[in-house]
Formats: structure tokens, sequence, C-alpha cells
């Protein structure tokens, strides 16, 4: 049975968990990452069908790590436009990087690629992998805390951080409660290739059942999310390829033309789930162990990494001011500070589900107006942007 002292354990290898560990380990802190599963791995001839919608803020936060160029090197789709509007008419939302002086808006990445290559870097920063080890107990104390993990290996730490998604044991073991809402909505994905081209464009319709995305992907792909009941979700996976062609095609109002699948496809759960506290004691929880946010703004995982992005930034405050970075009030201020922001841009996507995703005669009629007015006014398109980018 092997012990080892450290400043930080991260309990999950995913996106938001690999990041922490890399950045709190560039950072100067001797760090430990378990992971149940075995490293990830992309392939490229394959591409993940989970997603995201990377806004500048984090492709930022990934450049100071030294992963960005070699994600762009592989496979990073980037958007230039978006184009959101609703079913039952009105006007559009229309957000152009060039009007917002920008190359860009965001990239569309894939998960599997972001986890390979912050994993790559992973190993050369001195953060000790533990891959394939499940956290198995927990104990603190004002002094740290002590993991024991499935492998026999015990670590103990100032910190341990739960990156372990929406189910997260250390979540469980610390007792934390969760307020949850299940949306009663699954997101169906796949890849499709389409009779116009994306034009660099992310492409979004507001229906009765919940939003569709059309994301453009490399290749000349489209990447979809269509957010539907869970008797939809499930008649919709059943269709063929040429039935679920045509039902694309018309939910989408042909914007891209017909719709062709290229690809299998899946449907994930849809739920909101907010942690009360992101503190508690010497634990903090991060990404989906922290916050679930219903998929439409895209936001899921930009959250996850500002969580990493504000935690980095407190511990190099810290050592500028040769003070300590794991003193109860730093990590007390970190805890609101996202809290707030999570939960507030959690509730946001919900209410606006909830408007645009309900028959109700008044809904109707003031949506479709409402994205055409905000999209004739330059400051709120801007401060809507800024808000989605982080900035």
């Amino acid at each position: 049975m092997s012990r080892a002292r450290l400043d930080v354990a991260v309990a999950g290898g995913g996106v938001v968990g690999a990041a922490c560990a890399l950045a709190l380990a560039r950072a100067g802190l001797d760090v430990a990452l378990a992971e149940p599963r075995p490293a990830p791995r992309w392939s490229a001839p394959r591409p993940d069908l989970r997603v995201y919608a990377l806004a500048p803020d984090n492709a930022a936060l990934l450049e100071r790590l030294d992963v960005w160029p070699q994600v762009l090197a592989a496979r990073a789709q980037p958007y230039r436009r978006m184009r959101v509007w609703d079913a039952a008419g009105g006007g559009e939302l229309d957000f152009d990087a060039a009007a917002l002086a920008r190359a860009e808006l965001g990239w569309i990445v894939e998960n599997d690629l972001l986890a390979d290559r912050l994993w790559a870097a992973l190993a050369a920063a001195g953060v000790r992998l533990h891959s394939p080890a499940r956290v198995e107990a927990m104990e603190q104390d004002a002094a740290g805390v002590r993991l024991r993990l499935d492998d026999g290996t015990r670590l103990e730490a100032r910190i341990a951080v739960a990156a372990d998604g929406a189910g997260s044991a250390l979540r469980r073991l610390a007792g934390l409660e969760v307020d949850a809402h299940d949306y009663r909505q699954r997101g169906v994905v796949a890849y499709v290739e389409t009779e116009h081209a994306h034009a660099d464009t992310a492409w979004q319709r507001f229906l009765p059942t919940g939003p569709l995305a059309l994301l453009p992907f490399a290749g000349g792909r489209t990447s979809i999310v269509w957010t539907l009941p869970d008797a939809d979700a499930a008649r919709v996976l059943a269709l063929d390829d040429t039935a679920f062609a045509t039902a694309l095609t018309d939910a989408s109002a042909a914007r891209l033309g017909r719709a062709v699948p290229v690809s299998a496809r899946a449907a994930f759960p849809l739920r909101r789930q907010l942690v009360r506290r992101q503190v508690a004691g010497r634990l903090l929880l991060l990404g989906d162990a922290a916050h679930v946010v219903h998929p439409l703004a895209g936001q899921g995982v930009n959250l996850g990494l500002r969580d990493v992005a504000a935690l980095a930034a407190e511990v190099e405050a810290a050592a500028l001011r040769r003070a300590d970075w794991a003193a109860p009030h730093r990590l007390a201020r970190w805890a609101r500070r996202r809290l707030s922001d999570n939960t507030v841009s959690a509730h946001a996507f919900e209410g606006i589900d909830r408007l645009f995703s309900n028959t109700d005669p008044l809904a109707t009629l003031l949506r479709g107006p409402l994205l055409g007015l905000a999209g004739k006014l330059p400051p709120l398109q801007r401060a809507l942007w800024r808000h989605a980018a982080g900035a």
C-alpha cells in the first residue's frame, strides 16, 4: 500500500478534472489525479459524438496550459456566426464575429480530443496519475484530506478537488446535497452532411419540443444536438436513416437543405443539478460535480473550465503575495464567486428553454419579436456575446 503527500488530489480525469490538475501543477503545486477509466484516446477517423462550443476565454486558458496549439493542429472548427430563430416566427438573433471585431466566436471541439491532449501534458507537468483508480473513501480535517483508492493507494493532500462528474463519488462521500430538476428530455446527437454548406455558422432553432442546434464541424459535416422529450427522443433514435433525415430536415426548416446522417446516433438525459456549496472544508467541487446545466447555450464545459481558471488565479495571486493559497478564506471566496455565476447561468438557461419550448399563446407572440429586437440592438448583442465568451 503506497502513500503520497500532495498539495492537491483531483478526482476525475475528464476535460475539467485534467485541466484543473494541469493548471495547478503549472502553478507550482504537487498534484495527483485519480480516474476510474483508462487514459482517454482520440481517434481522428471516428469523431466523438460529444462536442463542445468552446468559448474564447477557455481557449485562452488552454493556450496558457500549452494545450490549445495541439488541439488546433488536430481538429477544431471555428464558428464565425450564430443564427438563432423561433419556429413560431418573428425575427432572428444574428451574432457575427466580424461585427464584434473578432476572427471567430468560438470553436467546436470534440470531448475526446480535448481530454486526450490534456492527458498528454499531465505527466510532463509532474502530475501523478492513478488510472484506472477509483476513490473509495475520504477523510478530512482542518489540515487536509485523505483519500483511499481502490488500487490500494492512499493520497494525502492539503485539498481535494471533486471533478468526477454529475454522479460524483467525492460529493457523496462528503454528504453534500444537490438541487436537481429532471427536464424529462434527452439530447440526441449525431453527425450529418447537409445539402448546403454550414458557412462556419452555428444554427439554433427553438421548437415547442426543445431547441435544435446545428453546429459546424470539420470536413463540411455538421454536429447536431436535438433536444426532445424522452418519448420523442426514443422515437427519433429508432428511425431508419431515411426517416431520420426527413425528420431532421423538417425540424431545421431545411435551413441547410436536406440533412443526411453519417454517424451513429446517441442521446443523453438532460437535467439541472446544482450543489448548494462548492467548498466543504478542504474539498472543492468543479464542473459537472458542482453544476449540470441545460445544453441549449453550450455552456456546460465552459462553466467548468471557468471554475478551473478562477482557482488557478487564486493560487497564482497568493503566490505573488507569498500568502497561503489554501487558506480557508481564499477557498471560500473562490467558491462564492463560482457558485453565484454557475447558479445564475443554470437558471437563465432553464428560463430560456421554458420560454421557447412551449405553446403558450402569449409566449409564442412575444419570443420571436424579442429575438428580432435583440438582433437589432448591437449593444445588447455585444453584451450577450461577452457573457457567453466569459469576457
